[in-house]
């Protein structure tokens, strides 16, 4: 049995947005320990599902802090949450379907994002980084036989969940 507590059926609006947030900093801190710890460099893709994730997170914050009773507000908060998981899903659905596909041996990330960033116009960015191949269809981590790009879309659909539900909190 588990403690009033602890149920997250009994927790408030406040201390379900405070576990999305906590739940998206630790994704991101387990992200900065494979680049910087396990030596795996991110691909543009990756950095993307990263902002996916800091936005998701400041969702998260906002709400927690605003903690608006019953409504509109919670709606709107649930919407925007769910859309910045959404938009996490689709790269990560991307970079998953890159890595399924046989290898290409013409294809290449190209250029750093942050170079691309600085020196092409955004749509242009935008357009090579979803084109993605080389360096994004590599699979160099992998748990349970899936790769982690099969792991952060997961991730981001338990998120837009927990999102909808959270909105079903009591206070």
């Amino acid at each position: 049995m588990i403690p009033t507590v602890l149920a997250p059926t009994r927790w408030s609006w406040r201390l379900r947005s405070l576990a999305g947030l906590i739940a998206c900093v630790a994704l991101l801190a387990y992200a900065l320990y494979v680049q910087f710890a396990l030596n795996l460099q991110p691909c543009p893709l990756c950095i993307l599902q990263r902002i996916a994730f800091m936005a998701l997170g400041a969702l998260f914050l906002v709400a927690a802090l605003h903690a608006p009773e019953r409504g509109r507000s919670r709606l709107a908060y649930a919407v925007l949450q769910i859309m910045a998981a959404l938009a996490g899903a689709m790269v990560a659905s991307r970079q998953l379907w890159l890595q399924m596909q046989p290898p290409n041996p013409f294809g290449s990330c190209g250029a750093p994002l942050n170079y691309m960033v600085e020196n092409l116009p955004l749509t242009e960015v935008i357009r090579k980084v979803f084109i993605g191949s080389g360096d994004c269809a590599v699979v160099n981590w992998r748990f349970l036989g899936m790769p982690m790009s099969f792991w952060t879309l997961a991730c981001f659909v338990v998120l837009a969940a927990w999102s909808a539900w959270a909105t079903r909190a009591r206070s």
